[in-house]
């Protein structure tokens, strides 16, 4: 048998993987329910994700499984349009002439940020179309360094700096070049006549993880279930140790694979991972009312958040039983922040003054039922230097022959983290593991849906 710890969207990913290739798998999920990041808030319609999600065109792995699973048609491409806040307006910046418009960067200016988000760099006067394509040579540049050097100093102080702030907060000066560019790679597609092109599930993503749980078999996946011990036989990965409200029982493994942070790799195993983790604070408001007109908002002032998300002005509202979904989010680097610290009453009433700062004519009482997520770990600092530390898949060299890792540390997550790089690490260590390893000849594997 195969362990897997943790039943987010990597732990699911590899066990479906697993059982493709043969193996019998047992997945162990410390929590009451799977999806990690993904897991959802019931609404007057469908589900929708305690954390704001969405695809970029990018993201291929989760594309081919939801259409592996049976899910293609329920996948939707939509424009998401996107404004940026700025003294007190909201600046849509979608199409060309949009971006044209956007008075607080000069043409010239715009003109080179134009360049660099399509991976070109003009420096010299010659167009260099392959200039990005190696991330790792940005490796150890700062953005603020990077971006004055390949754009302007006007791009950087009125345009990414903010971003950075809202992002990253003090520590957006140890954020490296290659993340940046990593990250406008990432998000993919754009219609110069419309907006940024990117997908949703019919449904929300609660169906792909009840397809994925369904595929791996519900019986073969144990909620409430914290894996306490990683034993070895001195050579290779011999058992885990497992406790739920019944008690604490005892599974021979073969190999296991460990989706989870790499704390729980560090608890279960002594591998250290030097990688720090910034936390998230994300409510979801139900409103009667629409407060934008755009779905996303980046804030470029000083605000107790960084962004405002109008989910319902992106998939419709009828979807949601008529009310307007909208999403606060806001990033913390340490769990001594005040944020952090601020029970979710505080929190609700910190944010709610700010946006009737921001608009004046909101009105309070649109607002239905206020609900905030929390996570500690909600993404890794990408300092510069990351890709030194992150975690290999297969640690038999660095652990115990058998012992494999599929969590945010992973290189899938690089450079940003998403729902599709926790599949993709998941089907790297199954893929490993079946390398090595024969399944049951005797078992059937599990075909994939046509």
């Amino acid at each position: 048998m195969i362990g897997v710890v943790g039943g987010g969207i990597a732990g699911l990913a590899a066990a479906y993987r697993l059982r493709q290739h043969g193996y019998d798998v047992q997945v162990f999920e410390a929590t009451d329910d799977v999806g990690g990041l993904a897991a959802v808030y019931e609404t007057d319609g469908d589900d929708i994700e305690k954390f704001y999600h969405h695809l970029s065109k990018s993201e291929e792995t989760i594309v081919e499984l939801a259409q592996e699973l049976g899910l293609g048609n329920r996948l939707e491409w939509k424009i998401g349009k996107n404004s940026y806040y700025v003294d007190g307006t909201a600046h849509p910046l979608d199409t060309a002439w949009q971006i044209a418009a956007y008075p607080h960067m000069s043409l010239y200016d715009k003109f080179r940020l134009g360049m660099l988000t399509q991976g070109i760099d003009v420096r010299g006067g010659i167009p260099d179309f392959d200039a990005y394509n190696e991330l790792s040579e940005y490796e150890h540049v700062s953005i603020r360094d990077f971006v004055v050097e390949h754009t302007t100093r006007g791009v950087y102080e009125n345009f990414v700096d903010p971003l950075l702030d809202g992002k990253f907060g003090h520590r957006k000066d140890d954020i490296s070049a290659a993340w940046f560019l990593g990250r406008i790679r990432f998000r993919g597609e754009r219609d110069l006549l419309r907006g940024e092109i990117l997908g949703y599930f019919d449904g929300g993503f609660r169906p792909l993880l009840d397809a994925l749980v369904d595929a791996v078999g519900r019986e073969n996946i144990t909620t409430g279930a914290r894996v306490t011990e990683l034993a070895t036989d001195g050579e290779s990965v011999d058992s885990l140790t497992v406790a739920t409200a019944d008690g604490t029982t005892t599974h021979d493994v073969d190999s296991v694979v460990v989706a989870a942070m790499p704390n729980v790799l560090e608890d279960l195993t002594g591998y250290e991972c030097d990688i720090e983790f910034q936390g998230a604070v994300c409510g979801l408001v139900t409103m009667s009312e629409s407060l934008l007109d755009t779905y996303w908002l980046n804030v470029a002032h000083d605000a107790p958040f960084g962004s405002l998300i109008e989910h319902t002005n992106f998939i419709p509202k009828e979807r949601y039983g008529g009310d307007h979904l909208l999403y606060i989010a806001s990033y913390v680097q340490s769990r001594e922040e005040e944020l952090w610290q601020m029970d979710d009453d505080e929190v609700e009433e910190l944010w709610l003054d700010e946006i009737e700062s921001m608009y004046p004519d909101f009105d309070r009482s649109t607002v239905e039922e206020f609900r905030i997520a929390r996570n500690p770990r909600a993404g890794p600092i990408y300092e510069r230097g990351y890709l030194d530390l992150v975690v290999p898949y297969d640690l038999g060299d660095e652990v115990s022959e058998g012992v494999y890792y599929a969590g945010m540390a992973s290189a899938s997550q690089y450079p940003e983290r998403s729902l599709n790089g926790g599949i993709v690490a998941g089907y790297e260590c199954a893929d490993r593991i079946a390398q090595k390893r024969r399944p049951d000849p005797d078992r059937e594997s599990v075909p994939a849906d046509d």
